[in-house]
């Protein structure tokens, strides 16, 4: 690389999603405290863009809402010195050819990961994502703090004690229901098993997507069962998620936030495996957490990212879900 500047100014880029832009928040504080006279600005889609705003590390956030010439126009603009591209798509790879920028890219592993969901052959580096993304900043002598993830909540974002029963003041489960893909989210009938078998308040989490089902798994015993789920902001169910006992989840973004705030964490995983790297990251903090997974399923990995529907049909990655095993598990952390 070229000779480093005094106070250089970084443009990070990751556009999505919700836990992969979690995931790169040590990459910005390392950077920041590991040098303090430089500059972040963080690319990201408009969209996810609050889950950055309160982020003291970063200067600016930059909003992509789909106009890519603004967007490109308005990057030109300013004086950046380097790129640290997180993304590493065809998008970023755009943006680099258009700013002719020094730039830094994470190593997405996609021929290893290729390995594993085709030919289940595993030669992926143990090595979790978070430490991949730190590697692009290596040559600046920034190196893991151990700190973890974070999350910034702002003051007006946090949940009011009047905004969820009563019932749950004094300690609840947050269950998060919801995934980015069907063959990462438990059936509805194990998530009915899960909810009548926990003897412990519950407010249930997701996006306005996941309401439906949330209104049914709450029909099971409305008053242990709170359904929160598309009637707060992402800020405000992180809230929810940092006020909570423990966490179960599936392999989500919510996932990432509790790991954020130090929860115990019990997660689901269905078509994805830990080996991706992306398990509940807590730097150097000793915090619970367990991970339930099928083991011995010839088809699974079945994809890197997910489906709407499992390809062979039968969903045994999470209809073979232990939902006894997961319950005692819970009940021995809350």
């Amino acid at each position: 690389m070229s000779s480093k500047k005094d106070n250089p100014t970084f443009l990070v880029v990751r556009f999505s999603s919700i836990g992969d832009i979690v995931l790169t928040t040590p990459v910005v504080r390392c950077l920041k405290q590991q040098m303090p006279n430089c500059k972040i600005h963080y690319a990201t889609k408009t969209q996810y863009s609050s889950i950055l705003h309160s982020n003291p590390y970063i200067d600016k956030v930059i909003e992509y809402d789909g106009d890519w010439n603004m967007f490109i126009g308005g990057l030109k603009t300013s004086k950046y010195d380097y790129i640290v591209d997180l993304h590493h798509n065809a998008r970023t790879l755009r943006l680099k050819n258009a700013m002719k920028l020094e730039s830094f890219s994470f190593n997405k592993v996609n021929i290893q990961k290729w390995l594993l969901t085709n030919f289940k052959i595993n030669v992926m580096p143990s090595i979790h994502i978070v430490d991949r993304y730190l590697e692009t900043v290596k040559n600046f002598g920034v190196s893991n703090d151990g700190k973890g993830l974070d999350y910034f909540i702002p003051h007006l974002d946090e949940v009011k004690q009047e905004d969820i029963p009563s019932s749950h003041s004094f300690g609840y489960i947050g269950l998060v229901i919801g995934a980015a893909h069907n063959t990462k989210k438990l059936p509805v009938d194990k998530l009915k098993e899960l909810c009548t078998k926990l003897q412990y308040p519950i407010i249930l989490l997701g996006g306005k997507e996941d309401r439906k089902i949330g209104e049914e798994l709450a029909q099971i015993d409305d008053i242990k069962i709170y359904n929160s789920c598309g009637k707060f902001s992402i800020n405000e169910s992180a809230d929810l998620v940092r006020k909570a006992k423990l966490i179960i989840t599936h392999d989500t973004g919510l996932m990432h936030i509790a790991a954020a705030f130090k929860k115990p964490i019990i997660s689901i995983w269905g078509n994805t495996v830990s080996s991706f790297g992306m398990t509940p990251y807590f730097g150097n903090s000793q915090v619970k957490n367990v991970q339930f997974q099928v083991e011995n399923l010839r088809c699974r990995p079945c994809s890197k990212i997910g489906y709407d529907a499992c390809p062979k049909k039968h969903f045994k990655c999470m209809n073979l879900q232990n939902i006894d095993a997961i319950v005692a598990s819970a009940m021995g952390m809350v």
